[in-house]
């Protein structure tokens, strides 16, 4: 390994970061499950996900952006002839953040539920974002595995406990079959790829930086390529793998969803941190095929969603769609794609969760999800308008969120990478995207009902479910704040998306883009619109 591609934990905090991020959440879970009463148990469930945060800011100050190559707060232990391994760089940070922030929002949604004095569910939600944390943190494959392996513990027991549907189980069966079989590929494929190196070198390792330097023809690499993308686009979830999540959106608990949309980037991320930079050359050769998918998972999720009346599959298949752009910008092998692919899926996680929480809360008032049975909630509440439409802007990739530099920085690396013909699909797909979400804002926030389940105003809780204002605008101007935010002044989270990713998009000399060039055409698009 090549010191000079790590950057130690040690030179850069004053703690290990990175594991300290993993242990406070899975201490505040241990915590909350021993502690008999349940407003406590919620109150330190909230402290133990603020003070994740405020390790994980901590975290993003101390993240140096001047070194453009090298892994930041690297741990590495030997533990029983295991290895342990961390670190972050440009690929992952911004998830590892966004990991933070949506659990402690869901938290505090928490609040507004019947769930609040369910010690299970809190511990759920805390042992959830530890195992996000610890996937897109790992430096090791088989360690990524195990905690895409481990994140079927709280995503069934949530499912089971607090979903809003009759038929839980089985939602729970067919997650486990869409998901199982795709941990079965993933680590099939991580298996032949370690043990494929040792052949010529004579060590079996899966270290993500032995992986990468090393240079051996693999004998079965395309097997390879195809049982980690296989697994991969399950996770995404990309067409046509995608039959789980309209299910498990429909009848999953919101609390959850909102961390589980983070999760679902972990597909994305594989691809971008395993996929392209140990298997280059099979993955250039197969690209018409990754962006074949690609374009029939924009246009089915965009037509399919148009056609739903259920808001919560209306969201999940507007979430399939781009799942289909963010594939073809991570296979347009330059630093355009590879960081538009970056910043859209940051972007599409926050406004997507901050979507489903509002959905959430009108579910809490109406007690349905159907659209033609809403109406008119602008004017009964404000703040759930100003999140859902705010959250939906941004994944229309409107001026003024960070979608807007986002996409076009895709679409630059699709028209370098994969030509205009494709350029020009995608911006017909974000059309048609634009079109279901404006036509679900239009008829669930602004039209009368056609009718109606219960009057709107009229729907009574008991003090322990009545949903709190207070809460509701405190999830609402976070949410928004950070899109707007962010959209307004983009680089610096480009700047540090951009930190390290020469070691994913490097790979491809012919279609490689400097550093100096990315970081003006950066400054150009925010500079310009």
């Amino acid at each position: 390994m090549n010191n000079a591609n790590i950057i130690l934990w040690s030179e850069m905090a004053g703690f290990p970061v990175l594991s300290v991020l993993m242990l406070i959440p899975l201490v505040s879970m241990i915590l909350v499950i021993q502690i008999s009463s349940p407003s406590t148990a919620l109150r330190l469930g909230i402290g133990g996900a603020i003070l994740t945060l405020v390790a994980g800011i901590y975290m993003l100050f101390k993240f140096d952006i001047d070194r453009q190559i090298g892994i930041q707060f690297y741990e590495q232990y030997q533990v029983f002839g295991l290895t342990y391994s961390v670190g972050v760089d440009g690929t992952n940070i911004l998830f590892v953040l966004l990991t933070t922030v949506l659990a402690v929002l869901a938290l505090i949604y928490t609040l507004t539920t019947r769930r609040v004095s369910d010690r299970l569910h809190i511990a759920c939600l805390l042992g959830y974002e530890a195992i996000l944390i610890g996937a897109f943190t790992a430096m090791n494959a088989i360690q990524f595995w195990f905690w895409c392996f481990l994140e079927l513990i709280p995503v069934v027991l949530m499912t089971l406990r607090a979903g809003s549907g009759q038929n839980r189980r089985w939602v729970v069966a067919l997650l486990l079959q869409h998901w199982g079989s795709g941990l079965f590929m993933v680590l099939a494929g991580f298996l032949m790829l370690g043990f494929g190196v040792m052949i010529t070198t004579d060590v079996l390792s899966f270290d993500w930086l032995v992986l990468k330097e090393n240079d051996v023809k693999l004998e079965y690499a395309t097997l390879i390529f195809f049982l980690l993308f296989f697994g991969f686009a399950i996770r995404m979830p990309l067409f046509p793998f995608h039959g789980w999540l309209p299910v498990l959106a429909e009848q999953g608990t919101v609390a959850s969803v909102s961390i589980f949309l983070v999760s679902l980037k972990l597909g994305v991320y594989g691809a971008m941190r395993f996929l392209i930079p140990l298997l280059p050359e099979v993955a250039e050769e197969w690209t018409w095929f990754v962006v074949t998918l690609g374009l029939a998972g924009i246009f089915y999720g965009a037509l399919l969603a148009l056609m739903q009346i259920n808001m919560r599959r209306l969201l999940a298949f507007a979430i399939i769609s781009q799942t289909g752009l963010l594939v073809i910008g991570i296979f347009d092998f330059n630093k355009y794609g590879m960081e538009g692919s970056i910043l859209l899926s940051v972007t599409y996680g926050l406004a997507a969760a901050g979507m489903f929480l509002s959905l959430g809360m009108i579910y809490k008032r109406t007690h349905t999800a159907y659209i033609p049975r809403l109406g008119g909630i602008y004017d009964m509440n404000a703040a759930i308008a100003a999140l859902f439409v705010i959250c939906a802007l941004s994944t229309m990739v409107m001026p003024g969120t960070p979608g807007f530099d986002g996409i076009h920085l895709l679409l630059e690396g699709t028209i370098k990478g994969q030509g205009w013909l494709v350029a020009i699909a995608i911006l017909i797909g974000n059309v048609l995207a634009v079109g279901l979400l404006l036509r679900a804002f239009q008829q669930i926030f602004i039209a009368p009902p056609k009718r109606y389940h219960g009057p709107f105003k009229s729907v009574m809780h008991s003090s322990a479910t009545q949903p709190s204002p207070r809460n509701e605008w405190m999830i609402a101007i976070v949410i928004c704040a950070i899109l707007i935010t962010a959209g307004i002044h983009t680089s610096p989270w480009l700047n540090i998306i951009d930190q390290n990713i020469q070691s994913v998009s490097g790979t491809y000399s012919g279609l490689e883009i400097s550093h100096s060039e990315a970081l003006a055409a950066n400054h150009i698009i925010t500079k310009d619109y």
